[in-house]
């Protein structure tokens, strides 16, 4: 007599393409109606409702094709275990910014940055700093959780564009992030495809630069062109000196970040760091701005710092200083503020982990790959399928690694040198990925910087123009490296690389 073990998979079948569509088609309605029905607020739940019911789609047509419902389980906790790093980062950047308020480190910022920059420069001010930031610090995220926020509180404080300031932000620390050895996706992409770090900058600058002077020229424009409404910020400035007490030791705990950033100490433990030297300078810098958040006249000095610490890093901080618009600007962080964000991210990963593991994602880009000929029709096919795999699994890294993987074989069959592909990949799923609102990157911006994806979407010059840029030069011929047949192959790519990182 015949028995089946209940958790055995047997008979897999390969996925049609309807069953690759259906999926697809049902996450693309709900998010489509979520945003419909919603508009800018489809992210603070609708969107991961979405997601979430997409994830389970994908996971009934897997089963209907043969894989056991104990192993679909498995792995959407595999599937969310490579957003972890980044959800433990994203935790961590809402501590520093509870923490960052009440130490008057990010209210420094802004009182210098109002101080003594024009307001006809300040879009291209914050393109610009931020993109030397994330070159020092190698990292997207933390530049926008730093100079990004205060960037922010500058744009609320003078009457700008916090859109057009979010889109400069993201402009800056992208580019900054793909230009350093430092970053974790520019050491990450040619180490799958065979490459080095170097000659993987060095490729990649040659659209990167272009694309991000253009964005430096098009910000300067807005800047002459667009009327900031004159405000005097006299009063503001007054405020900010009544209310915290400004002074360069409170720029102490963005040294130290930097500083960090530059010994190449993991994104977590240098936010970390970061937070506490926050805690330090808000203890000794900020007595009455700590006793205040305490509220609580029954402990002591120290005990009420400890509270006020501790409150800010879990539940952000909010301030009382007397003053509504200073009240508003540094109020906000903590953990508990990005619970919304990683909700999302959870979403998305679910429904990755089930396009891919039930073959879906493979099945929908094989056919297209043997009718494309040309060199540039294959890098277009590359930055398309990174760019829909932002769409579809929502993080950058899967939209990086997977297609690295899947094409590298085809672009060496095809004499196409392995930096072209690793070069492809990043100037698409690098650069789109905060463009996307449901993509962890999309909605850590989103979270962090307090702008809309939808809001500051049109404004992210430097990412469409990188994602522009490589397109033309790949069918323009311009970068496309070739394999010599005199020359040894280059060093075979990882056989496997590791899916979880340390920063963005």
């Amino acid at each position: 007599m015949k028995t089946d073990l209940p958790n055995k998979e047997k008979e897999i079948r390969e996925p049609s393409l309807l069953d690759a569509l259906i999926p697809l088609i049902f996450m693309i309605a709900l998010l489509a109606t979520s945003i419909v029905l919603f508009g800018i607020d489809a992210a603070l739940g609708p969107l991961q409702v979405a997601l979430l019911m997409s994830a389970v789609v994908a996971a009934v047509v897997a089963h209907k094709n043969g894989h056991s419902w104990e192993r679909l389980g498995e792995e959407i906790v595999k599937g969310i275990s490579v957003a972890m790093s980044a959800i433990m980062i994203l935790l961590m950047v809402g501590a520093l910014i509870g923490v960052w308020n009440m130490s008057g480190t990010i209210a420094t910022m802004v009182y210098y940055g109002i101080k003594y920059i024009d307001p006809t420069w300040f879009y291209l001010a914050a393109a610009l700093l931020t993109g030397m930031i994330g070159i020092v610090t190698g990292s997207s995220w933390t530049t926008a959780a730093t100079l990004g926020v205060a960037f922010i509180g500058m744009a609320n404080a003078i009457g700008a564009s916090t859109a057009i300031t979010a889109g400069a932000v993201i402009s800056g620390a992208y580019f900054g992030d793909k230009m350093t050895p430092l970053s974790e996706t520019t050491i990450l992409t040619p180490q799958i495809v065979g490459s080095n770090v170097y000659a993987h900058i060095s490729s990649m600058a040659k659209a990167t630069v272009p694309a991000y002077l253009i964005a430096l020229v098009i910000f300067f424009f807005i800047g002459r062109s667009v009327d900031i409404p004159p405000v005097d910020t006299t009063a503001t400035l007054q405020a900010l000196e009544s209310a915290y007490n400004i002074s360069l030791w409170n720029l102490l705990p963005v040294l130290v970040l930097l500083l960090l950033g530059l010994r190449k100490y993991p994104a977590f433990l240098s936010i970390l760091i970061g937070t506490l030297v926050g805690a330090l300078v808000a203890i000794i810098l900020q007595p009455q701005v700590v006793i205040a958040f305490a509220n609580d006249p029954s402990l002591s000095y120290w005990l009420a710092s400890l509270k006020s610490v501790w409150t800010a890093m879990a539940n952000g901080f909010t301030a009382s200083t007397g003053y509504e618009e200073i009240d508003t600007l540094f109020s906000g962080g903590g953990m508990d503020s990005m619970l919304t964000t990683i909700w999302l991210i959870l979403g998305a990963m679910s429904f990755g982990a089930m396009m891919d593991y039930g073959g879906f994602n493979a099945r929908l880009i094989t056919p297209v790959i043997g009718r494309i000929k040309s060199a540039g029709g294959t890098i277009a096919t590359v930055m398309l399928t990174s760019l829909g795999f932002n769409i579809v699994a929502g993080d950058q890294y899967i939209a990086i690694v997977l297609p690295a993987r899947m094409f590298m074989v085809e672009f060496r069959k095809r004499g196409i040198h392995p930096e072209t592909l690793a070069t492809a990949v990043e100037n698409s799923g690098t650069v789109t990925s905060p463009l996307i609102p449901w993509n962890s990157c999309g909605a850590y911006m989103s979270a962090t910087l307090g702008v809309s994806t939808f809001v500051y979407f049109p404004y992210c010059f430097f990412n469409f123009l990188n994602f522009l840029l490589g397109m033309v030069y790949g069918f323009a011929g311009i970068n496309v490296q070739r394999l010599d047949p005199e020359k040894p192959l280059p060093a075979e790519p990882l056989a496997e690389v590791p899916m979880v990182v340390q920063d963005r």
